[in-house]
């Protein structure tokens, strides 16, 4: 059951007629603040122009400010409201995710695949999809955000499905890797190691541990099975009304990230560590988990184990 929507005591909605920037552009004047701030990283020079020469020949004396992660960083911890839909969301994924290699048949294309994940995430009451999905088989499994195309699924083909959905406006995303066919000892060894890094990962997730501590705790699994150098994104990323947001799960960039940024209670995200082979394939397994006062609580509920269809 869907959570009761916050209330926001005070608001007072302003229909837009006409044009969303002209309407703004009046309020401000109404308003007459001293300051306005707006999104640097979203709002474009050509709006910024106008928005300010409109204000300047209305006399208007507001300043136009630049920010950064103002909003982003409110929304890194999730409420009791956001917490529940979420988990509501990620339960109804689970069983999505449990229905989807039946769909992996010899023969299928992974553009009918994706279409039919896509089907079931609606069927289980998501409003979309959350991303295009991903069905990555046989040498395009190497590819981490690779798209669906024609190629059919043929024997011994290891398949990369990544999928989400938007549920009462928020984002959930799972990824799982089944194989066509008998498993060779290559692919489970590859698996294994992946399937090692994700639970290290999850196990290293607790209030006050560095985002890039929980990066290596799946890094140095792929690294000592020889892995290393497969693995070249980071190790997961939140999710809230966006499918990729603060916090970022992933290695410390020595000229860019100087602070050493702790998880805290409330912040959802994804696990994924993926091991990527060209030529060959690749493996990714991935769930979201949130962190609880105590430590880390799964959301997703499929299974890891190796799937052979």
């Amino acid at each position: 059951m869907r959570g009761t929507p916050h209330e926001c005591p005070g608001l007072e909605p302003v229909i837009v007629e006409g044009s969303y920037d002209v309407t703004l552009a009046a309020e401000i004047e109404a308003l007459s603040p001293r300051r306005v701030g707006f999104e640097a990283a979203h709002l474009t020079v050509a709006r910024y122009n106008w928005i300010e020469a409109t204000l300047r020949s209305r006399s208007a004396t507001a300043s136009l400010v630049p920010t950064e992660h103002l909003i982003e960083r409110a929304r890194v911890r999730k409420d009791d409201y956001e917490i529940a839909t979420l988990r509501e969301a990620a339960r109804r994924l689970s069983t999505v995710a449990g229905e989807v290699p039946g769909e992996v048949r010899r023969g299928r294309t992974e553009r009918a695949i994706a279409a039919a994940i896509d089907w079931r995430l609606r069927e289980a009451g998501f409003e979309r999809s959350a991303f295009d999905t991903i069905v990555a088989s046989g040498p395009q499994a190497a590819l981490p955000h690779a798209r669906p195309t024609e190629r059919t699924i043929t024997e011994g083909d290891l398949v990369v499905l990544d999928f989400g959905g938007v549920y009462d406006s928020y984002c959930v995303d799972l990824t799982r890797t089944v194989v066509v066919g008998k498993a060779d000892s290559r692919v489970r060894e590859v698996y294994d190691a992946v399937r090692e890094a994700r639970n290290r990962a999850i196990g290293a997730v607790t209030p006050g541990r560095s985002r890039f501590d929980i990066d290596a705790a799946a890094r140095d699994v792929l690294a000592a099975r020889g892995l290393g150098e497969a693995f070249g994104h980071g190790t997961g990323h939140g999710l809230g009304i966006e499918v990729h947001e603060d916090p970022r799960i992933t290695r410390r960039r020595r000229d860019i990230d100087a602070d050493d940024e702790a998880v805290a209670p409330g912040m959802i995200f994804t696990i994924e560590p993926g091991a990527y082979l060209p030529g060959w394939g690749g493996v990714r397994i991935e769930d979201d988990v949130l962190v609880t006062d105590d430590g880390v609580e799964i959301l997703t509920d499929a299974t890891t184990d190796l799937t052979e269809v």
